[in-house]
Formats: C-alpha cells, structure tokens, sequence
C-alpha cells in the first residue's frame, strides 16, 4: 500500500469560505456564460411578440402588452445590458486569443472594462432608442 501523507495535500479551490477568494477574471467569464444564456429569455419574448403579430390582432395585444409593461421592460432593458456585456467580454477573449493582456492586471483592468462599459452603451442605447 502506498505511503499517502494526507496532512499535506492543498485544499480545493471550490471550498465555501474564507479558503478561496474568487478573482474578477472568474467572475466576469461565470457572467459571461451567464449573459448567454440568459439573453435567450429576451430572444424567446421577441419571437413569441413576432408569431403572435403573425397570430392575429388579439394575440399581438397580449404579447405588445406583456413586452411594454414594466416587466416587460426591465427583462429587456436587463437582456440589453447582457448583451453588450456579452459582446465586451467576447472582445476581450479576442485579446486574449491574440496573446495579449494574459498578465493578471491586464486581465483585470479588461474585466473592469467589460463591466463599465455595458453599462455606459445600455444607458447610451436607452436614451438614444
């Protein structure tokens, strides 16, 4: 049997508490997978508000009245910040992809980016849409 010297072995990285403490690289790619799929929510509202103008008028003042009511609207208006933060993010890991900005502070300062920066284009598509 072999000599296992159990004391020593490193701890798991994905252990709850005070162990691991997230970095903003892994955070921005969980939100950038998390974009993705959520934007898919906005994509099925826009399709069921299409098929439902196909439907008939009865129809399409159920699903205008469901995308223009105030739900409707923040599920959008969050949909447009996912995807401009989907998009930044992607910019990014096409710097990356090149071989730059790999260092951590770099990769860093292009997270903060990513960040900031979807909120600055969804206030900017806000006013001027």
């Amino acid at each position: 049997m072999p000599d296992v010297n159990r004391g020593n072995r490193p701890l798991s990285p994905f252990m709850i508490g005070p162990y691991y403490r997230p970095q903003l690289t892994s955070m921005t790619s969980i939100l950038t997978r998390i974009t993705g799929n959520a934007m898919l929510v906005a994509v099925l509202l826009i399709i069921w508000w299409l098929v439902a103008a196909a439907t008939g008028p009865e129809a399409f003042a159920r699903a205008d009245g469901f995308i223009t009511s105030w739900f409707g609207d923040l599920v959008m208006t969050l949909s447009l910040l996912g995807l401009w933060y989907h998009s930044l993010a992607g910019v990014r890991h096409l710097i990356w992809d090149a071989g730059y900005g790999l260092d951590i502070a770099t990769a860093e300062k292009l997270g903060i980016a990513a960040l900031a920066g979807s909120v600055v284009l969804t206030l900017i598509t806000i006013i001027f849409v």
